[in-house]
């Protein structure tokens, strides 16, 4: 597929996703949500898929957010606007979180608004020492989406989330590490090698169980703890009867490397 705001290839069972918006930072417009809604789909669809990573085009962007000049526009209908695009931008969330490959984020320089809401729903996220990281919808009178509210208060805790929201305080690369936000900050030109990198190794993995801890820890904040052990035991006991579990088993026993086929 073509997409004129995204660039999406899958090489080597990875996914590639790339904000290809440079000039306006890549932020978000109502064509970008929509391919993205597009991507995710397909994405989430395709078994061949077993890691994909997100990133921005460009040098000084992963994704400013939400393109404000596009709301200038429609003022007189921005209602409107907003909910078509958050209805895009959602459901390709949700598509993300609940696929089975993990989601890396490759994040290469600012990253605000819905870009950080992008860097929340990623499973595990590699930054350059570049990157920065900031809420900014109060800044401009606005609310979160994008699902931040519910990842980041998970990620960071309810003050620190509270704090970035009211007072738009802009992360370096190194507080968003000690925060919990990123998971490894590397030279700017070392991101997408390093993001690569991890996506190969999981990528060789178990899919279906990489899955199936993706869909435990969305329920475990929520759920009773027997609600969330019973889910456990029923996810547990499918991945055993999996291809790859029994692979596990038994390479486990024979002390050598298993083979995983992400089934």
């Amino acid at each position: 597929m073509a997409y004129e705001t995204l660039d999406y290839e899958i090489r080597d069972a990875v996914a590639w996703i790339t904000f290809n918006r440079p000039v306006r930072f890549n932020a978000m417009n109502p064509v970008l949500v929509r391919e993205l809604c597009d991507v995710a789909t397909r994405c989430s669809s395709d078994k061949t898929v077993r890691a994909a990573v997100l990133t921005g085009a460009g040098d000084q962007a992963f994704c400013a957010g939400g393109d404000v000049s596009e709301f200038a526009k429609r003022l007189d209908d921005i209602d409107l606007l907003v909910k078509e695009m958050t209805t895009h931008l959602h459901a390709a969330v949700s598509r993300f979180a609940w696929m089975r490959a993990p989601l890396i984020g490759a994040v290469n320089g600012v990253a605000a608004g819905a870009g950080l809401s992008a860097v929340a729903f990623c499973d595990l996220v590699i930054a350059a020492e570049t990157a920065t990281f900031t809420s900014a919808y109060t800044q401009i009178g606005l609310t979160p989406d994008g699902s931040s509210t519910f990842f980041l208060s998970r990620i960071l805790g309810p003050r620190r989330a509270m704090e970035l929201y009211l007072t738009n305080r802009v992360l370096s690369a190194q507080e968003a590490l000690d925060w919990g936000l990123v998971n490894k900050v590397v030279p700017a030109d070392q991101v997408l090698t390093e993001a690569g990198a991890l996506a190969a190794t999981l990528a060789q993995g178990p899919t279906e169980a990489y899955g199936g801890v993706k869909k435990l820890l969305q329920t475990a904040a929520t759920d009773s703890l027997e609600s969330q052990m019973e889910r456990e035991t029923r996810f547990i006991a499918r991945a055993g009867a999996s291809a790859d579990g029994q692979e596990g088993i038994r390479a486990f026993l024979e002390k050598r490397r298993p083979t995983f086929s992400g089934t």
